[in-house]
């Protein structure tokens, strides 16, 4: 693992001095608003005026063919100048990697560029009632018909689905077949003819999620990833970089922690919460040198994904935690840290419960027998 970073650090000015000219003075609306939305996919627009909103895909399809050493110094710039939240990020880090492994040429064609530009944005359409962590028990269902697949059934918690154009998801297409088989990826769009978006309501009033409702709606063969009911293998290649350093690279809780230190010595500096903010600061640092070997690596790391997960979501937890205790009373009135600590509880729950996490890590990193097979 070459940790001289020498050689990247002409591309670091460049997005640093970029960001120090373009980042909005005042934060942008939350983008889980209809108007905070809306400014958001223009702030996309920006970054891929001058190629900077996926800079490690090809340049073919909008990117700058950036090595993955330059993705994650991207990443540490972005976070360090407070950048505005990526609305794009289902389709830019989920979506985007799963077409890479297993689409198909016509389809990296028609879909990466309108997403690199910001122009379609992408919800993730995976759970369902019943259906979360257990994935598999999904029952939503793919039908072949002439020239495509009807879809029908129910999709809950998809996020970015209420202000988003398209979706991608997984459908039951044999009912007969075992459970992790007989299934289908597939993309729609969110206006099509039988699709109905129903945003959630939360306490807050900020529709970040939505129930979508299915009924025959009507899905061309171009737009299945893979082969028919070979979805699951394709599912768990999103599911990796949903888990991985795609979706929270280690430049997001580098600033955090920074963050966190400075509060700290503006608030008096508490001896008696100085261990812990060290080691929040500690462990970000830890994570971007995970980042650093798991980019030096020529496999995929496979179910290690799951130790991404479980460490950069308990650390999350604790981060916000740590700098509400620092605020004291005051911080029911600090929105920023506040709000981020509302959000970090979300992250032990999505992408996979870590509960579900730690068996895959017992059973498929550690090699440890499953429950009811010889051990417990």
């Amino acid at each position: 693992m070459d940790l001289d970073l020498s050689a990247v650090e002409p591309f670091r000015a460049e997005v640093r001095d970029w960001l120090r000219r373009n980042v909005p003075a005042a934060p942008l609306p939350s983008l889980e608003t209809e108007a905070g939305f809306a400014a958001h996919r223009a702030w996309e627009r920006a970054l891929a005026a001058d190629r900077l909103s996926v800079v490690s895909w090809p340049e073919a399809y909008g990117g700058r063919d950036a090595s993955p050493l330059e993705w994650l110094v991207f990443e540490e710039e972005y976070y360090a100048a407070g950048a505005p939240g990526r609305v794009s990020q289902n389709g830019i880090n989920l979506l985007a990697p799963t077409l890479f492994a297993h689409g198909t040429p016509e389809q990296l064609e028609r879909v990466l560029p309108p997403m690199a530009a910001g122009e379609v944005i992408w919800a993730q359409a995976w759970s369902e009632p019943g259906a979360g962590s257990d994935l598999a028990a999904l029952r939503a269902t793919a039908t072949r018909v002439d020239g495509g697949w009807r879809l029908n059934g129910q999709k809950t918690w998809s996020s970015r689905a209420a202000f988003a154009d398209r979706a991608f998801g997984l459908f039951r297409s044999d009912p007969a077949a075992e459970r992790h088989r007989g299934l289908t990826y597939l993309m729609f769009p969110l206006d099509a003819d039988g699709v109905t978006v129903r945003p959630i309501g939360r306490l807050d009033g900020k529709p970040a999620f939505a129930e979508l409702f299915l009924d025959d709606v009507f899905v061309p063969d171009r737009d299945v990833i893979g082969e028919p009911g070979q979805g699951w293998p394709v599912a768990m290649s999103t599911a990796g970089n949903e888990r991985g350093l795609t979706l929270r690279s280690p430049g997001r809780f580098l600033a955090a922690a920074d963050r966190l230190v400075a509060l700290w010595r503006e608030n008096g500096a508490d001896p008696l919460l100085r261990d812990r903010v060290a080691d929040v600061w500690i462990k970000a640092r830890a994570y971007r040198l995970k980042g650093f070997e798991t980019i030096s690596r020529a496999d995929d790391i496979g179910a290690e994904a799951s130790v991404n997960k479980v460490f950069w979501s308990e650390l999350d937890v604790a981060l916000h935690e740590t700098a509400l205790d620092i605020l004291g009373a005051d911080g029911e009135l600090e929105g920023d840290w506040l709000e981020g600590y509302v959000f970090s509880l979300a992250g032990p729950i999505y992408a996979g419960t870590n509960e579900i996490q730690r068996n895959v890590i017992a059973e498929r990193v550690l090699g440890l027998p499953r429950e009811g097979r010889g051990g417990r």
